[in-house]
């Protein structure tokens, strides 16, 4: 087998369920900056993502020797290229997976992480225009997509307006509330966001600084601040990060959650995000967001048509025609950025459906899968 088919069949194992890795040239040319060609051969004996191997197996495999093999496995490892669950090893899919976990950890030479950086920003740009991709995930995701936004931090209190025509239930959910995630968790950790930061590496940066990123809570952020990638908060220092992520225009995307409640978000700008970026480009047929339960709803008699409301939507969802501003409830996707900046208080965000925001847990999985896309990505991210 030539080393051209070595990286094309562990591309081909690095899917899972929904989440695929594209077949492109860029992709082999970013696993070239991950992997040479020994540490390649060994990947290629690996099963598909979401099954694991050990180090025995991998040797009997290749035929290669036990100590070479687990040194090559937890180089890899080091660099959050690979995961490692107990003592088996795991691949995992490009993006959402080994994009967070390496870029977080910064574990490798800087000359490769300035050319996976380049090749990240060229695959979240375009990844709108891989036609066979946009096909594959509006036939698989169904109803399970990556993320959906979590309400701003003061929304139950200023923001959410109760309207009695609306045949459902109207009660505000804690789940929906990124402000939950601070009411029940007394440990904070801020990360760099990895969409941003291979925005600023690639010499196209955002307008919003890389370190107003992800934020976790819990065990999440403990865990963030022993492997040095988290900044940790106070509880008053949370709230102050979560309004600036909210002043800043960023989408606050639920991603990981436990027990029934978040542990992470990811704060979003619609310019660089590897999930909201390709969502808003594809009109929502890139199904990596999906709305929340909310919609806005405008009051004409506050509004004075300042239209900081169009300026701030990351879908592009409002316009305006003369003295009419309005939403397309098509492409909103009810984050409430437009509610939390509005100057005169004149938009209000009204509940129109029922349901639990998403996240990557609630994606599916395949029969034989021994280990989930959570426990994947949760390894990558932590390392050895």
């Amino acid at each position: 087998m030539t080393e051209a088919d070595l990286y094309e069949t562990v591309r081909e194992k690095m899917s899972m369920g929904a989440i695929k890795t594209p077949s492109h040239e860029k992709v082999i040319e970013l696993m070239k900056v991950f992997w040479n060609e020994k540490e390649i051969q060994l990947l290629s004996h690996f099963p598909k993502c979401g099954k694991l191997i050990s180090v025995q197996e991998v040797v009997e495999k290749s035929g290669k020797p036990k100590d070479e093999v687990r040194s090559l496995l937890n180089k890899a490892v080091r660099k959050h290229t690979i995961a490692k669950i107990g003592t088996k090893y795991g691949l995992v899919p490009l993006i959402p997976g080994v994009f967070e976990g390496y870029f977080f950890a910064k574990a490798d030479l800087p000359e490769n992480l300035h050319k996976a950086a380049l090749i990240y920003r060229f695959l979240i740009k375009n990844m709108p225009s891989f036609p066979a991709l946009i096909q594959d995930i509006q036939n698989k995701f169904g109803d399970a997509p990556i993320t959906s936004p979590l309400l701003p931090y003061d929304a139950q209190n200023r923001l959410i307006k109760i309207d009695e025509t609306m045949e459902i239930e109207h009660k505000v959910l804690s789940i929906e509330l990124v402000r939950d995630l601070i009411d029940r968790n007394d440990t904070f950790a801020a990360l760099t966001c990895p969409c941003r930061l291979v925005g600023k590496m690639s010499g196209e940066p955002c307008k919003v600084p890389d370190e107003l990123g992800c934020f976790v809570v819990g065990i999440a952020a403990k865990l963030a601040v022993q492997q040095g990638f988290g900044r940790p908060l106070t509880k008053e220092q949370a709230i102050e990060y979560i309004r600036k992520t909210e002043e800043a225009g960023l989408v606050h995307n639920a991603m990981g959650s436990a027990g029934g409640q978040f542990y992470s978000i990811c704060n979003c700008c619609k310019c660089h995000c590897g999930a909201l970026f390709p969502a808003s480009h594809t009109k929502l047929q890139l199904k990596f967001v999906s709305p929340s339960n909310y919609i806005p709803k405008r009051q004409p008699e506050q509004c004075t048509l300042c239209e900081t409301c169009l300026e701030i939507c990351p879908m592009e969802a409002i316009t305006r025609t003369g003295d009419e501003i309005v939403t397309n409830p098509n492409l909103c996707i009810g984050c409430g950025l437009c509610a939390a900046n509005c100057p005169e208080n004149a938009i209000f965000m009204v509940k129109v459906r029922e349901g639990r925001p998403d996240s990557f847990e609630s994606m599916p999985r395949e029969p034989d899968d021994e280990v989930s896309f959570k426990d994947l990505f949760l390894a990558i991210v932590a390392g050895p």
